[in-house]
């Protein structure tokens, strides 16, 4: 086999169609991501029937709904630092046998902290598993590919979501809610043989280490030819060739903008997420109606999060975010008016408009956090990359616990109103244009982007 020119494999694989070992990385990469989104959105879908099991207070029950994701928060930055270090593969292993005993653990609560305990060691695994699957699957495909590819795998948690949705509630009902954690729970074991058999780390990520002749190895699953492999340079890099890390002072810009926009759409997905159920059973909904309305949010979440990818990449990150932020305000004002003003007994035409607001503010608000994925996979230089992605989906988790722990303390507030809940969502939503004006690493529009390429090879 020839000996190509040395280059870096971003290089090399950008100048190649995609073989069969990428997609079959992105594909379990997605799988990860959709095992995530069901052990993470369980147990909203069943949060009824553990509040009368418990016999405790919406209130009450936001620990054990913000519990996980006090440890996706800590396990997305811990892992993505352990990932950095030995690699995403291995990570992603642990990371899928930690959530899937915790989540078999979880079924046998006796009350809201020990069900909290178990959901924030679960969640330690949840947010180790994203953060290392983003980082991989990013690096395994050339650039052209990589915006859609990425804001594809962050619907892995709405398919997830929409998954448990539709087989929680009947799962629920045959064998109680205790019964479907564990059915779950022990599906997702699968996960870690699947990891091991198919997955490697990159060219990339073990070059950066020294590993020279196991990068040359896997290179040669998707490159015609041998290839003197050199490390990936960024722009942030420091200018004696040495690699930073996530809060080196050249990043501060950087984080702030993805911290704050990633806090705000994380705070209206799980708002919705999380709470949908509750607050529209107590609007006359049942809870299948309900669980359904949260999988159609799960179905045009898919669609937002692919066209974000898309869209992202045409027009350019910055241009994007301002409109996302906009639109969803607009949602999340028109939703909690529609949600208000329910009958007792709400009738088709009434169901139809609240779960078509949901539908929409789920494709927005998916199209948002797939974006800033998009933008993270582009900011942040290889060497700190998983622990990149880690400390955004870190900060995001800031909006995802307030709205898991006070969602239902401002649906108390409201007194049967939800005015005061979703005015809340509707000024988080607003503050997504963070990432418009703060972030000073935008995903440039495709033509600016082909015409700097083209520059550059002249």
């Amino acid at each position: 086999m020839a000996t190509s020119a040395a280059t870096t494999f971003g290089e090399a694989v950008s100048r190649t169609p995609m073989r069969a070992f990428q997609w079959a990385t992105v594909a379990v990469c997605m799988l990860v991501l959709v095992s995530d989104g069901i052990d993470m959105q369980l147990l909203g879908i069943v949060a009824p029937l553990v509040i009368a099991d418990f016999g405790v207070e919406r209130g009450t029950f936001g620990i054990a709904m913000s519990a996980a994701l006090v440890g996706f928060g800590l396990g997305a930055w811990g892992g993505g630092w352990l990932g950095d270090a030995i690699g995403r593969r291995y990570t992603l292993a642990i990371a899928a046998l930690l959530f899937a005993l915790a989540t078999v653990a979880a079924s046998t609560s006796g009350g809201v902290w020990s069900l909290a305990l178990w959901r924030v060691i679960g969640g330690i695994g949840f947010g180790a598993a994203y953060s290392n699957a983003m980082a991989m699957a990013g690096e395994w495909v050339p650039d052209r590919l990589r915006p859609v590819t990425v804001a594809t795998l962050s619907v892995g948690t709405p398919i997830g979501g929409t998954i448990v949705g539709w087989l929680g509630p009947d799962l629920a009902e045959i064998y109680d809610w205790r019964g479907t954690f564990v059915v779950f729970g022990l599906a997702s074991l699968l996960l870690i043989v699947i990891v091991l058999a198919i997955l490697r780390d990159s060219p990339s990520f073990l070059i950066a280490r020294g590993r020279n002749e196991e990068a040359a190895r896997t290179a040669r699953l998707v490159l015609d030819s041998d290839v003197e492999l050199l490390p990936e340079r960024h722009e942030s890099d420091g200018a004696d060739g040495r690699s930073i890390g996530v809060l080196h002072r050249s990043n501060l810009r950087f984080n702030l903008g993805v911290g704050i926009a990633f806090t705000a759409s994380a705070l209206c997905a799980y708002g919705i997420l999380n709470w949908a159920t509750t607050f529209l059973t107590a609007s006359g909904f049942t809870l299948e109606q309900a669980g359904n309305a949260v999988s159609v949010a799960g179905i045009t979440s898919i669609a937002g999060s692919v066209g974000a990818g898309i869209l992202a990449r045409q027009f350019g990150s910055k241009r994007f975010m301002a409109s996302i932020s906009g639109t969803l305000v607009v949602l999340m004002v028109a939703l909690g008016f529609a949600v208000q003003a329910l009958p007792a007994a709400p009738g088709l035409s009434d169901r139809v408009l609240v779960v078509t607001l949901v539908g929409a503010a789920g494709a927005v608000f998916s199209a948002a956090m797939a974006s800033m994925y998009v933008i993270m996979i582009a900011g942040y230089p290889q060497s700190c990359r998983s622990a990149g992605i880690g400390f955004g989906i870190f900060m995001s988790r800031v909006g995802a616990i307030s709205a898991s722990g006070f969602g239902g303390a401002l649906l108390d507030f409201g007194q049967g109103s939800v005015v005061p809940f979703f005015g809340v969502l509707a000024v988080s939503a607003a503050m997504i244009s963070a990432a418009a004006f703060i972030v000073d690493r935008h995903v440039p529009p495709a033509r600016q982007a082909e015409r700097a390429r083209a520059s550059a090879l002249s």
